[in-house]
C-alpha cells in the first residue's frame, strides 16, 4: 500500500519527546509503516485478518490501535488505488474527543 501523510506519525513521535514510551511509541508506529507498505489489501476484511484489533468505521475509515491500545490511528483506505491517507493519530483519551468519521489531516 502507498502510505500518504507519513510525516503526521513523524511529528507525532516528535512531539512526544520526553514521554519515557516515545521510543516504544516509534517502534511500534515504525512496524505499522513496514507491514502496511508491504500489504496489498483488498478490503476491510483483509485489514482485520492482520489486524484483529482495528475498528472499521466505514468502508473505508478504520482505526488502528498503536503500542497496546495507548494511541489511535485513524486512516482512510482506497482499496483500488492502493493507498492508505494517515487522517489522525493521539492518545486513547484524545481519540475519544473527535468525530472519527470526519477527522481529516491537518497540515501544520
Amino acid at each position: 500500500m502507498r502510505i500518504i501523510a507519513r510525516r503526521t506519525l513523524q511529528q507525532f513521535v516528535e512531539s512526544r519527546g520526553g514521554h519515557k514510551d516515545q521510543p516504544a511509541l516509534k517502534v511500534a508506529l515504525d512496524a505499522w509503516l513496514h507491514e502496511v507498505r508491504r500489504a496489498r489489501w483488498m478490503s476491510t476484511a483483509e485489514v482485520k485478518r492482520l489486524y484483529a484489533t482495528a475498528s472499521v468505521i466505514s468502508a473505508d475509515r478504520i482505526v488502528f490501535n498503536v503500542k497496546g491500545n495507548d494511541y489511535r490511528l485513524v486512516v482512510a483506505v482506497d482499496f483500488e488505488k492502493g493507498i492508505v491517507w494517515i487522517k489522525w493519530i493521539g492518545t486513547h483519551r484524545d481519540y475519544d474527543r473527535i468525530d472519527v468519521k470526519g477527522v481529516e489531516h491537518e497540515r501544520p
